[in-house]
């Protein structure tokens, strides 16, 4: 339902914790996990109404495209194209490539457009942007992941946090607390918890809740489900750039699936078709025209692919608005969006003569509505930088505002959105945390 991915292997610290509390040995065959055998080499991407597109002469040069695209971006190299937001950097860019390509009819430029959209759908995924014009173009170049592959953890990311818990003095790990306040005015830093009734005080407070946890905590309404109360306030640096910056929204959406296998006539009688049911394809979507009967927070859905080859349960994933909507929606509404999808992309001559897919359960996220989150992870926001990152990671008071009396270092913040080059991964969760660890060692020097 949530952390899932190691955003590079070579020198990664997050594959190494992996590695080093077990959780990279696929020794459970009995426990398949999402992308144990890697991306697939060829996808099946579809046009809506069912129309395979070609693979080599359509699908392949407009993925390339895009790749090119981000990969110059994230170089430094797409700075001359101005700042602004990246889908618009991608769609003049698509613009150059038709006009630049001699004939071309209509309906192709209309699949191509469908096909840069679906790419865009996997970007706001992989962003959380709800919209790439709201992504900062400037800002790609200073991402980083780390070389090599990208990877799931077979034994799940909850083996690497009890690996780091294990290490922890018995007794000093406390669940089942809300905070509420973090009153900083002096030393000791108080914490107030949700209860109403504990209180705790400590030298130093190292705070690592979200960022939509601190959009709700500085704005209007700090009584919204969630936020937490700052006395003093934070300082308008530290509340500028929680206000700058961009926290937005991805949810999962698992579907287990069947074949329903349609009537073959013989002798007069009706008989179920018996031939073995196709593997579900790693189905790509290129949306056109809108179709009624696909609600509009399905078409902006890049895939529906089975979580492993041969998988009966494949995975959607959905950003933004979208994301947020899938939250609201009883199971059974869900499961019909999803049927009108698979009828339109899928059709009997695609999936097979006698078969249609049919949902037999789905479970889904739901990070927009978790108060302990309000989100799912950072990104740069056309009209913030890398240096509203760095200001996440300031610890309060500021050295100047401290004015030698007292210690400096009260609140101090960690977690992915306080990360500058890493942000939103895992990667910068743990690096953030080791950061602050050396700062205070660093402070008692």
């Amino acid at each position: 339902m949530g952390a899932t991915w190691v955003q590079g292997v070579v020198g990664s610290p997050v594959h190494a914790l992996a590695r080093d509390a077990g959780a990279l040995q696929d020794d459970a065959a009995d426990r398949p996990y999402e992308r144990m055998d890697g991306f697939p080499d060829r996808v099946l991407t579809v046009a809506e109404g069912g129309n395979v597109v070609d693979a080599d002469t359509v699908a392949k040069p407009i993925e390339e495209l895009y790749r090119g695209m981000m990969d110059a971006a994230r170089a430094g190299e797409a700075r001359s194209c101005g700042g602004g937001g990246v889908e618009e950097y991608l769609r003049r860019g698509l613009r150059a490539y038709q006009a630049a390509r001699p004939g071309g009819s209509k309906m192709l430029e209309e699949v191509e457009d469908a096909l840069l959209a679906m790419h865009i759908n996997r970007e706001r995924t992989d962003t959380s942007a709800d919209d790439l014009d709201d992504l900062d173009l400037a800002a790609e170049s200073e991402y980083r992941d780390f070389p090599g592959d990208h990877v799931t953890i077979p034994g799940g990311y909850t083996r690497v946090v009890d690996h780091l818990v294990a290490a922890l003095p018995p007794g000093s790990l406390r669940l089942g607390l809300r905070l509420r306040r973090v009153d900083w005015s002096e030393t000791p830093v108080r914490l107030h918890f949700a209860d109403g009734t504990t209180t705790l005080t400590a030298d130093h407070v190292l705070l690592t809740v979200s960022l939509g946890v601190l959009k709700a905590s500085v704005g209007k309404d700090v009584s919204t489900q969630g936020s937490i109360a700052f006395d003093p306030p934070l300082p308008q640096f530290k509340r500028e750039a929680v206000s700058r910056l961009g926290f937005g929204v991805v949810n999962k959406l698992f579907i287990e699936l069947e074949v329903a296998e349609a009537p073959e006539q013989e002798g007069g009688h009706e008989q179920l078709a018996r031939a073995a049911p196709p593997a579900f394809p790693f189905l790509h979507m290129a949306f056109l025209a809108h179709v009624a009967k696909i609600p509009w927070w399905m078409r902006r859905t890049e895939s529906i692919c089975p979580v492993h080859a041969d998988s009966s349960v494949a995975l959607a994933w959905f950003a933004g608005r979208e994301a947020s909507h899938l939250e609201s929606l009883p199971d059974d509404d869900v499961i019909r969006a999803v049927h009108a999808t698979l009828d339109s992309f899928l059709p009997a001559a695609t999936a097979g003569a006698t078969s249609r897919w049919r949902v037999r359960t789905i479970k889904r996220s739901g990070w927009a509505t978790d108060p302990l989150f309000l989100g799912s992870y950072s990104y740069v926001a056309v009209g913030s930088s890398g240096d509203d990152l760095d200001r996440m990671a300031e610890p309060l008071p500021r050295e100047l505002e401290a004015g030698g009396s007292g210690t400096p270092l009260r609140v101090l913040f960690a977690g992915e959105a306080t990360h500058r080059t890493h942000y939103s991964t895992t990667h910068a969760a743990y690096l953030s945390g080791v950061r602050e660890a050396n700062r205070l060692l660093q402070h008692y020097r």
